[in-house]
């Protein structure tokens, strides 16, 4: 059993329906009003959460913010345990992206969304990065390329992005990346 599944399932199966309810409103700038209606329990929350990629194996910011928020100290210190039994990776390692996505930041510009595309990312993500990143072009690239990584975590190849830079006739920035 995955463990970050388990930690959610742990999580959602003691909270009450009031904590429930006290959560849902404390995500009520994350979730659209008519999804977040629809929510019945904990678990249904996560899900979405998770699909918005809000929380993840290596981001458990938000839900540590809510489980403190609802007052629930014995919770919260089960999320800490599990980051400390399962680190992400230390920041100081290499990432095997970061050198190709420095090249496509530079190289990229204002083709952006069609490289996201070509990469298969949902049209939702591309609004969400253009919304929070309106005046700074390289800044959207790169959270761009950031969310497509997180989205396709261990699937997440440099031969991917060399692909779909073909795709987009972007075959200069694809044999930078190369090399």
């Amino acid at each position: 059993v995955d463990p970050f599944l388990s930690l959610q399932h742990s999580i959602s199966s003691r909270l009450s329906a009031q904590e429930v309810f006290d959560m849902k409103f404390l995500c009520c700038d994350k979730i659209k009003k008519r999804k977040l209606e629809a929510v019945q329990s904990a678990r249904e929350l996560f899900s979405i959460l998770m699909e918005q990629q809000e929380i993840t194996r290596d981001n458990l910011g938000l839900l540590k913010r809510l489980l403190q928020h609802i007052d629930r100290p014995d919770l919260l210190s089960e999320v800490v345990r599990f980051e400390e039994k399962h680190p992400h990776a230390p920041d100081d390692q290499p990432d095997e992206h970061e050198k190709p996505i420095a090249v496509i930041c530079d190289f990229v510009g204002k083709e952006w969304k069609r490289l996201a595309r070509e990469l298969g990312m949902p049209e939702v993500k591309l609004d969400r990065v253009e919304a929070a990143y309106p005046f700074d072009l390289g800044e959207r690239v790169f959270q761009a390329l950031r969310e497509w990584q997180k989205w396709k975590g261990k699937d997440a190849k440099v031969a991917d992005l060399t692909k779909a830079l073909r795709g987009c006739n972007l075959t200069y920035v694809a044999e930078k990346v190369e090399e």
